[in-house]
């Protein structure tokens, strides 16, 4: 299970990452960049959007669906051009989009993050009608998010609280209920961060500060395995490659830290299958 960097881009704080049709997608946050990497042929594509992008998303239509300091934007991949779709917290300067995903319909969930650690942040969903509403608050960052096979339940990570949530969630209507901690993880010196679900509904959770991706079974509410890396800022993992068995992860760059491999794209292969992506269905 040992990591190996792919990829050329070295990201100031690399994040989002997502298989879908043969690439990774993925964010550099601070560089303003949108990232596609394709394994079979070594392309990289990278657009710059002009603002700290979150999170990115495929479109079904075509294109890119991506949120940042400014809202959710629609991302034509041959001109670069983004197109503003709405901006659901114009008067909170100190706010910024931060992680998401869509959910097995298609809707884009998004959550956004007070740069002043204030618990002035919310989780978004943007319906495929461009209509964003408001699900959960108040939170501090939102970052991982992920839906289990039979999309009965959702999990999610307000980072600062340390906990990993799960809501029973009705895939039809959208709607979140019975809010619960499957895990407090406040005994760890890092903070869970991004994640993905494996076919066996186990999340793999990225943690900040920790050098490390652990997997996870909500069933058994037991660590069932832990990949460890050689820098610290260990962001957000996804599973990619033609039989969704291979692990991508982004990392950062940690200020005052001087590591070699920090801020590059890891792939490693855990003995675990994702399950496909869902597209931005509006």
């Amino acid at each position: 299970m040992t990591p190996e960097p792919v990829s050329n881009h070295v990201s100031e704080w690399g994040e989002g990452p997502l298989w879908h049709d043969g690439r990774l997608l993925y964010v550099d946050i601070e560089a303003h960049k949108i990232i596609a990497h394709t394994p079979a042929t070594g392309e990289e594509k990278i657009w710059s959007v002009g603002q700290r992008v979150g999170t990115v998303v495929p479109r079904a239509k075509g294109g890119l669906v991506w949120a940042g300091d400014k809202g959710f934007f629609f991302l034509d991949e041959t001109t670069g051009q983004s197109t503003a779709i709405a901006d659901p917290e114009p008067g909170l300067p100190d706010n910024r989009f931060n992680d998401g995903k869509c959910d097995p319909a298609g809707r884009f969930w998004a959550g956004t993050i007070c740069l002043k650690r204030r618990a002035d942040a919310a989780l978004y969903c943007l319906h495929t009608d461009l209509r964003v509403e408001r699900k959960f608050a108040p939170v501090t960052n939102s970052n991982g998010i992920i839906w289990s096979r039979d999309t009965r339940t959702m999990y999610y990570i307000d980072t600062p609280s340390k906990k990993v949530r799960a809501f029973d969630f009705d895939n039809a209507a959208g709607t979140i209920r019975n809010e619960r901690v499957l895990w407090d993880t406040s005994a760890d010196a890092s903070v869970p961060d991004g994640m993905t679900i494996d076919s066996e509904d186990r999340l793999w959770i990225a943690f900040c500060h920790g050098a490390k991706v652990v997997c996870f079974d909500p069933k058994t509410r037991k660590i069932e395995a832990q990949i460890d890396f050689p820098c610290v800022e260990t962001t957000a993992c996804a599973f990619g490659g033609p039989d969704l068995r291979d692990l991508y992860i982004t990392t950062g760059l940690k200020p005052g830290l001087e590591e070699p491999l920090a801020g590059r794209l890891f792939v490693c292969r855990p003995g675990a299958q994702g399950v496909p992506s869902a597209a931005f269905a509006g």
